[in-house]
């Protein structure tokens, strides 16, 4: 049996556009991707802390340094530009692997810029 998990979360994040035309899924810099340990396809559940909608889909890796966060396609309805959103990168992993991790946490500020990040993080 596997379970799904949270791997890494990037918090507070703001997007940067919204693309109703594009085919789908959600673009990240490729720095914030790096600095999460996430990868381009990877399924993430993006929640937005203006509105409260969440959407699930895949990550399309972005452009180095331009501090990006854009959700394509149908999620461009629920998340505009200016929101803030926490990203959830997800894995499927066997019990024994869940119980023993803790998934990273990337702290951006409002223009996504990388303030702190926290590999394993627990909240005391």
């Amino acid at each position: 049996m596997l379970v799904n998990v949270c791997i890494a979360k990037l918090h507070r994040a703001t997007v940067t556009d919204a693309d109703l035309a594009y085919v789908g899924s959600i673009t990240i810099d490729e720095v914030l991707l790096r600095a999460a340990g996430l990868v381009s396809g990877q399924m993430v559940t993006v929640n937005n802390a203006s509105n409260a909608a969440s959407w699930r889909t895949y990550i399309l890796k972005g452009k180095k340094g331009k501090c990006e966060i854009v959700l394509n396609g149908p999620p461009a309805r629920l998340f505009q530009k200016g929101d803030i959103v926490i990203i959830l990168g997800e894995a499927w992993v066997t019990p024994a692997e869940a119980a023993k991790m803790s998934p990273t946490v990337v702290f951006v500020d409002g223009k996504n810029k990388i303030i702190k990040v926290k590999k394993g993080w627990r909240p005391s």
